[in-house]
C-alpha cells in the first residue's frame, strides 16, 4: 500500500509540471501597452503644439545663403544680429523665401506632416492636421499666383516651368500617404521654389523675375479674400443661423444652374467645429507671414497707395487669432449663453481681416 501511495504522488506531481500556466504573461503585455498608451498621449500632446512665428528677414537671407551655396549668416557675439548675406533683399525674395520657409515648416516641424498619418499617434491626432491644412492651402495660393501674376510681365507670357513644376507638386491629395507620399511631393516643390528663387537673386540671370505692381498684389489679395470669407463663413455656422440666399442678388438677368431656396439654414456640423476652427488658426498664421513678405517686397506700391498702414492693420488683426487658447477644447457656447464660443471669437477676428483686405484691395485698384 506504501508503494503504492507514493507512485500516485509521483503521478500526481507528473500531472502538475505538465500542465503549464500562462497567466503570467498578461502582466507584462499590459504593462507594455500601458507604456504605449503614454509615449502616444506624451507624443501627441508634444505634436500638437503650434509653430513659433519667425523673422521674416532672417529667414529670407538664410533660403538665399542656402540656394547659393553660402555659409548661413551667423551672429558674430552672442545677442547681435547675424550678419547679411545680402546687403539688400531683391524684389520678391522674401515673398518666395517665406513661402519656401512655411512649406518647409509644414514637413519639419515637431512630428512633422501628420495629415496623412495611418498610424497612431498621427492617426489620432485631429487639430494639428487641420492646422496643417490651413497652412497648406495658403502655399498653394500663393505658389499659382507665383506663376500666373507675380512672375509674368503680361498675360501672353511663358509660365516658369521651375514655378509650375513646384505648383503641380503642392497640388497632391494632402492625404496621400504612400505612391507618392505627400512629404515627398512638397519638398520637391520646395526645391523647385528653390530654383526659382535662386534665379530671381542672382543678377547675371534674367530668366527669373518678379514683378511687384498693384495689378499682381489684387489678384493674390482676391484669394486671400475669398478664403477668409468661407472661413468666416464657417465659422459663425458653429450655432448655426437662418439666411437669405444672396447669390443672384444685384443682378436682374441673372441665373442659376439649379432652383434655390430663398432661405437657408447654415449650420457647421458639430464634429467639424474644432477642425473648421484649426484650419482658420493655420491658415491665419501662414498668412501673417505672407503679408509681411508682401509689405517688404511690395512696399513701394503700398507706400504710392498710402497703404502701408492698412496692411499693417490686417497683420494685427490676423495676430490676434494667435492668442493662445485657454481650454483643452473647442468650446461651442451658444451666442449669448454662459459658455464661451471659440468659434465666434475666430470668426470676429478673421472677418475683420477679411474686410480690410477687401479695402485694401480697393484703394490699390482706385488709387
Amino acid at each position: 500500500m506504501a508503494l503504492f501511495g507514493k507512485g500516485s504522488k509521483r503521478g500526481a506531481n507528473r500531472d502538475v509540471l505538465e500542465t503549464p500556466q500562462y497567466g503570467w504573461i498578461w502582466k507584462p503585455l499590459i504593462g507594455l501597452f500601458v507604456i504605449y498608451l503614454l509615449v502616444c498621449v506624451g507624443l501627441g500632446i508634444y505634436w500638437s503644439s503650434e509653430p513659433d512665428e519667425f523673422n521674416i528677414d532672417q529667414a529670407t537671407r538664410t533660403e538665399l545663403a542656402r540656394v547659393h551655396g553660402l555659409a548661413a549668416p551667423v551672429a558674430k557675439v552672442e545677442g547681435e544680429e547675424p550678419a547679411p548675406a545680402f546687403e539688400t533683399l531683391p524684389t520678391g525674395t522674401a515673398t518666395v523665401a517665406t513661402l519656401m520657409k512655411l512649406n518647409d515648416t509644414l514637413l519639419h516641424k515637431p512630428g512633422g506632416y501628420l495629415k496623412n498619418d495611418v498610424a497612431p499617434p498621427g492617426l489620432m491626432l485631429d487639430n494639428m492636421p487641420n492646422w496643417e491644412y490651413g497652412v497648406l492651402v495658403q502655399v498653394r495660393d500663393m505658389t499659382r499666383e507665383l506663376r500666373k501674376e507675380f512672375s509674368r510681365s503680361q498675360s501672353q507670357s511663358s509660365d516658369d516651368k521651375a514655378l509650375g513644376k513646384a505648383e503641380s507638386l503642392l497640388f497632391i491629395d494632402a492625404n496621400a500617404w504612400m505612391l507618392p507620399e505627400a512629404e515627398h511631393e512638397y519638398a520637391d516643390a520646395n526645391r523647385e521654389l528653390g530654383d526659382y528663387l535662386k534665379r530671381l537673386s542672382d543678377d547675371t540671370q534674367n530668366n527669373g523675375q518678379f514683378y511687384a505692381r498693384a495689378d499682381n498684389l489684387v489678384a493674390w489679395l482676391s484669394d486671400v479674400e475669398n478664403r477668409l470669407g468661407s472661413l468666416s463663413q464657417r465659422l459663425s455656422a458653429s450655432v448655426g443661423k437662418s439666411q437669405l440666399n444672396l447669390s443672384l442678388a444685384g443682378d436682374k438677368s441673372a441665373t442659376s444652374a439649379k432652383s434655390t431656396q430663398t432661405e437657408e439654414e447654415i449650420k457647421t456640423p458639430w464634429l467639424e467645429i474644432d477642425d473648421v476652427f484649426y484650419q482658420a488658426r493655420g491658415t491665419s498664421w501662414a498668412l501673417i507671414h505672407l503679408l509681411k513678405a508682401v509689405r517688404h517686397d511690395f512696399q513701394g506700391v503700398l507706400e504710392d497707395k498710402n497703404a502701408l498702414t492698412s496692411i499693417d492693420q490686417i497683420i494685427r488683426e490676423l495676430e490676434a487669432t494667435q492668442t493662445d487658447i485657454g481650454s483643452p477644447i473647442i468650446l461651442n457656447g451658444s451666442g449669448f449663453g454662459f459658455f464661451a464660443n471659440h468659434s465666434l471669437v475666430m470668426a470676429n477676428y478673421v472677418a475683420r481681416a477679411n474686410s480690410a483686405i477687401s479695402d485694401l484691395r480697393s484703394l490699390l485698384e482706385k488709387g
